[in-house]
């Protein structure tokens, strides 16, 4: 959600180089890492080793092509294609733009959507942002200045979100950007990121999912591959060219920098660049962790998914409209859903804990005659263990809280009470700077929403919270809760369903709402305190992990310095870059996959049946092999995915992947089911990144979608030209 970098000389010479990580990146090897764009001077030799032409201080320098073309759609990447602001990135990170401006009868989820004119392009939501990096310091000695080991984990917690908050509202005087100060290795680094954040953003083109969710669920995470996931969105500003709220007279954004787009392909060997923004990735954690993931809290929330998604079945069942409106939530869960099944398969596959056991027993006997203090790995076990019990309790009050006019009416309440606060004392999300988000997620529940959905998920959900073992209930919760037979009457005595409704709280006091006889207002004020009684334990926790951990990553880096390892941060949502090679990969004995899937696969999967229904169309065009430009001279055919062995996680999807030269030669969209524990633990031999290869999405927008006018607007290196 957040980015990284930017140099308006050269990065080194004016962001602080933490000495710990100086000099471990001799012995690097490629594929594994998710580096910071300033460590890729240190790699180098690496990415010449692997036959990228573009030079790894201009990669480094968020300023100059390509990484200025880089684009955070908070949760997804993208990258900008032209020069008015045109940004390609997933079809699936397009999805709730796609559905909030579909209905039953116009069908653009169905039908897909395409823009021929500017005037044409559609509202992509009153949520969805853009973010453009602008500039990034090290701020780690500001952070951390004025902690003490007296401090209790809340007010070590405290104190940092204190400092953090006054270095954001510094980075924020200029309101065309959003700031934001993030950790790495858990607490051991901090950078303040500044980011122009873009409100106005537009649908521009997507093809039908039939292209771009073919395979569906079935197909998710599964290789070989044959899905177009891919769309277009484009930035609006002020006719100022500063950020403004979505407006009919505001202008197509002037790219500082856009991709060229290259059509001439990809074998296998050849390198690749990917850089986006991944989420979280887990490699540092304790072989405690991963058990307690494995054996608990993955299977809960497996088993919690399905249930949710089975009611919201029942629920929608013969509801075309209503199917339309939770289409982005089921596609949500069910993502999630998959991915943590496969988590536990790869940890059934692979015994992750007990190779992480081995290296945690390597590292504690370095440890144990170079470390200096001899309790810190006991107050990290103490401190781990205490952080897992508490996700039970957090696990069950999520549960109960099921419902969105519940989670609405707890974050309206929430407003209300830090409100009376100074704004900068306020807690970080509800300050000033926050409330256009909390309207726009407020607003979109216009398109995702409908009451006897709801009702029938907080009904379900309650029941099942009653199901949780007691010891995992927050203290005090069962007693305010309503009974599972009571649902339906909140429903009837609130108002919070409609819009204008929700919108109206935002401007009303703390006394209002302890006055109020709407039922989901009085709930959210009932189970306020119990929140609160939980964010306080949590920001305990928080603090004495943010005490120990860092200490125990630095001892962590010294050991890996040792054996001349790479050193990279967890993801972070912040922008990285990795790279690799196109490659196959074997994910069992005699069995070898990859790394091209092609067009024929598509007539070879077609049943006419969803999700392997593909529109005629596209079917007609490959029989007649109408490949034009877009044939591979090896594969004699269009290329649709590809696959590599650059790391990623999700919050990458949508990546733009780049050839040597630094141009778009695909997008970043899924991982094949065995590289899914990579999150955990990065096995070079099976993880392997899955792309849409860019000579399909621009053979379905000339072939089927006849997109010519984007096809114009993009600048596109054609073979033989």
């Amino acid at each position: 959600m957040l980015s990284e970098f930017n140099l308006e000389c050269i990065l080194l010479k004016t962001l602080a180089f933490p000495l710990a990580l100086a000099g471990v990146f001799s012995s690097a090897y490629a594929d594994e890492g998710q580096w910071q764009p300033y460590q890729l001077p240190q790699l180098k030799s690496e990415l010449k080793r692997i036959g990228i032409n573009v030079p790894a201080e201009k990669l480094a320098d968020l300023n100059k092509h390509p990484m200025s073309a880089m684009v955070s759609l908070g949760g997804c990447s993208a990258s900008f294609v032209s020069s008015t602001g045109l940004a390609v990135t997933n079809h699936h990170c397009a999805y709730g733009a796609i559905q909030r401006n579909s209905t039953a009868e116009k069908n653009y989820i169905a039908n897909g959507f395409l823009a021929r004119t500017m005037a044409e392009e559609l509202p992509a939501g009153p949520d969805t942002r853009m973010y453009i990096t602008d500039k990034v310091e090290n701020v780690t000695a500001l952070v951390t200045q004025g902690l003490t080991a007296a401090m209790s984990g809340r007010a070590r917690t405290e104190h940092v979100e204190n400092r953090i908050k006054a270095l954001i509202a510094e980075c924020e005087q200029d309101k065309a950007y959003r700031c934001s100060v993030p950790g790495f290795h858990r607490g051991l680094e901090y950078y303040r990121i500044r980011q122009m954040m873009i409100r106005d953003v537009r649908l521009v083109y997507a093809p039908s999912d039939k292209v771009g969710n073919f395979g569906g669920e079935v197909d998710n995470f599964e290789w070989p591959r044959h899905t177009g996931d891919y769309s277009f969105l484009r930035a609006y500003v002020g006719k100022d060219g500063r950020p403004a709220d979505p407006a009919a007279g505001n202008v197509p954004y002037q790219s500082k920098d856009f991709l060229v787009v290259s059509a001439l392909g990809l074998k296998e060997g050849d390198p690749i660049l990917l850089a986006g923004y991944p989420g979280r990735t887990s490699r540092y954690k304790l072989p405690a962790e991963i058990r307690f993931a494995r054996d608990v809290s993955y299977p809960a929330k497996v088993a919690e998914s399905k249930a949710d998604l089975a009611v919201i079945a029942a629920a929608t069942q013969g509801n075309a409209g209503a199917g339309v409106r939770y289409a982005s939530v089921v596609k949500g869960i069910n993502n999630g859903l998959k991915k943590t099944e496969g988590l536990l398969d790869g940890f059934a596959r692979k015994d992750i804990a007990a190779i992480k056991d081995g290296q945690d027993a390597e590292f504690r006997l370095w440890f144990a005659q170079h470390g200096s203090n001899k309790n810190l790995l006991k107050e990290l076990d103490d401190i781990i263990a205490a952080d897992m019990a508490m996700s039970d309790e957090e696990f069950a009050w999520n549960v109960a809280n099921t419902s969105e006019l519940l989670k609405s009416a707890r974050t309206l309440y929430r407003l209300a009470i830090e409100s009376e606060k100074p704004d900068a004392e306020r807690y970080t999300g509800y300050q000033q700077r926050d409330m256009a988000i909390i309207a726009g997620k407020l607003s979109r529940l216009e398109q995702s929403y409908l009451p006897n959905v709801d009702q029938a998920r907080f009904t379900a959900a309650l029941q099942r919270y009653n199901l949780l073992p007691a010891a995992s209930h927050p203290k005090g919760l069962d007693a305010l809760l309503p009974t599972p037979e009571s649902v339906a009457s909140l429903y009837q005595q609130s108002s919070m369903g409609e819009t204008a409704e929700r919108l109206a709280w935002m401007s009303k006091d703390r006394k209002a709402f302890e006055q109020s006889d709407d039922a989901f207002i009085r709930l959210a004020v009932k189970l306020h305190d119990t929140g609160m009684s939980l964010e306080n334990h949590h920001k305990e926790l928080d603090g004495n992990l943010e005490r120990v951990i860092p200490q125990y990553m630095q001892a962590v880096i010294e050991w890996k310095k040792s054996q001349g390892k790479p050193v990279y941060a967890d993801a972070n949502s912040t922008l990285r870059v990795t790279y690799g090679t196109v490659a196959p990969y074997s994910p069992r004995d005699g069995i070898s996959k990859g790394p091209f899937t092609t067009v024929e696969g598509i007539v070879e999967k077609h049943t006419g049946k969803s999700p392997f229904n593909m529109q005629e169309s596209l079917l007609t065009a490959v029989r007649e092999k109408r490949y034009g430009l877009f044939k591979d001279n090896v594969l004699q055919t269009v290329p649709v995915n590809f696959l590599s062995s650059a790391d990623t996680t999700g919050g990458n999807s949508g990546s733009a992947v780049l050839n040597k030269n630094g141009e778009l030669v695909g997008l970043n969209f899924d991982s094949t089911y065995e590289s899914i524990t990579k999150d955990w633990y990065f096995d070079s031999a099976i993880t392997r990144a899955i792309h849409v290869d860019i000579r399909y999405m621009l053979w379905v927008m000339k072939e089927v979608d006849h997109a010519d006018n984007l096809l114009k607007e993009m600048t596109i290196k054609y073979p033989g030209k």
